[in-house]
């Protein structure tokens, strides 16, 4: 099979560039003239899909080839584009930057593999003919680099008009425009990245300003001609899935403090006939009625805690669920969650569910932070012991009982330790899973809640 489909790739040398931001505005221009984009992020980040999805009502996924094989990544692309005009993907950290030092699951990566031209977002504050060799170094780095363009963010129109045919010169690369430094256009940061998009203040004053200078001082029809330019890329039809049977309900949190979920993972739980029914542990008193799983992502929890702490019928509902067999999944915020105690980031203690018997507390800088396997060190209902998937991890907070269900192993150093706490029914810890990486999981998730379902089917 072929997937066939105009594309482009915003990158950047660095985080922090402003990749986000011209992807947002490149998203909502080309909305404005009435295409249809489908949005893809390189790497395991779930704040900047929000703002494709959230903002602009477009589909976005993850592409991570940590993750997943190459194969895999093209054939979910192709998947998750189908009706759509092109695909915008944005990039993560430094265009090259990949597992350790190398271009592993970097954007580069990425770009490569799925044949996607890039454009390469370079910040200009306080530089000037240096930028020139900048761009020279990241074109020539590798023989195919894939970049195709240069935009010139936080960029004066006289400064853009100087460096402009200077970098075409020397870099043999075309400069398609520039942003100019604008606190208005710009989206804030918190320690685990971009502010989410529900929490933004005046967002669609902010987007609309964005577009619109991004419509006067960008050359849009050029950045489509090069997105057609891209080629067809062959891949492999996934393996099928079993066909679903009866069908299950799934609770899944969703509300401004469990927002971290993959779309791929949704999709594919749906796929094996889930009935995905969305819950809020801020606001709802209960759990919703008739489920058969629990599914608790990551997020912000300890920024709600006090909120989370008062809606304690929900902290019950919870608690009597999972303690009365209904098999759950908590990720790194769902986590939290779960303990008896959590920390805001003041320090202050907050009740939580009480299931896992520990308090998570901030602490001073980021722990087990990236890629990593996991191996089960004992049967679960995830899998059987010995199986592997490929997850990540990304957080500051800590727990004295983050339990030894799995042993995590870098992918880029010679360091291990355990993880995952299960008890009950419940399978809950600090890392993200990607159920693609091993759809064996979220098999046995479906298979967990299709045997609760059944017993609890029989005892009525």
């Amino acid at each position: 099979m072929k997937w066939e489909l105009p594309r482009l790739m915003v990158a950047a040398p660095a985080s922090g560039g402003g990749k986000t931001t011209v992807t947002c505005a490149l998203l909502g221009a080309l909305r404005k003239r009435g295409l249809a984009p489908a949005a893809f992020k390189c790497g395991p980040d779930y704040i900047d899909p929000m703002f494709h999805r959230e903002i602009f009502g477009t589909v976005s996924s993850n592409t991570d080839l940590f993750f997943v094989q190459e194969n895999t990544a093209v054939a979910l692309a192709a998947q998750r584009s189908q009706g759509c005009d092109l695909a915008v993907f944005e990039g993560v950290m430094g265009y090259y930057d990949g597992v350790g030092t190398g271009a592993c699951a970097s954007s580069y990566h990425v770009s490569h593999a799925l044949e996607v031209p890039a454009l390469l977002v370079v910040d200009a504050k306080g530089a000037a003919f240096s930028l020139a060799a900048l761009v020279k170094g990241f074109v020539d780095f590798r023989a195919k680099s894939q970049i195709r363009a240069v935009l010139l963010n936080r960029c004066s129109k006289p400064v853009y008009e100087m460096l402009k045919p200077v970098i075409e010169r020397e870099c043999g690369v075309e400069v398609v425009g520039y942003l100019p430094q604008d606190e208005g256009i710009s989206f804030s940061s918190r320690h685990l990245g971009l502010i989410p998009p529900k929490e933004v203040t005046r967002l669609k004053e902010k987007l609309a300003r964005l577009i619109s200078t991004f419509e006067q001082t960008v050359d849009l029809d050029r950045l489509l001609a090069l997105a057609k330019e891209a080629p067809a890329v062959a891949y492999d039809p996934l393996p099928a899935l079993p066909k679903p049977g009866e069908t299950v309900r799934l609770a899944v949190a969703q509300d401004k403090a469990f927002c971290f979920y993959y779309g791929e993972n949704l999709d594919l739980l749906e796929s094996l006939g889930v009935t995905l029914v969305p819950f809020s542990p801020l606001y709802d008193k209960t759990l919703p009625e008739d489920i058969h799983g629990i599914y608790l992502g990551g997020g912000y929890p300890e920024v709600f805690a006090a909120k989370l702490a008062a809606n304690r019928s929900m902290l019950e509902s919870v608690r009597s669920a999972v303690q009365g067999g209904v098999p759950a999944f908590a990720e790194c915020g769902g986590f939290l969650y779960l303990h008896e105690i959590l920390c805001d980031e003041q320090g202050k203690e907050h009740p939580m569910a009480g299931i896992v018997p520990s308090r998570a507390e901030k602490g001073e800088r980021l722990r087990h932070f990236g890629y990593i396997t996991l191996a089960a060190n004992r049967d679960t209902f995830f899998c059987k012991a010995g199986e592997k998937i490929s997850a990540h991890e990304f957080h500051y907070y800590q727990s004295s009982l983050e339990g030894d269900a799995f042993t995590a192993a870098k992918s880029s150093r010679q360091i291990s330790w355990d993880c995952i706490y299960t008890k009950y029914n419940l399978i809950a810890g600090f890392p993200h899973l990607y159920f693609y990486a091993n759809p064996k999981f979220a098999q046995g998730f479906v298979k967990a809640m299709k045997t609760y379902a059944e017993g609890e089917n029989h005892d009525a």
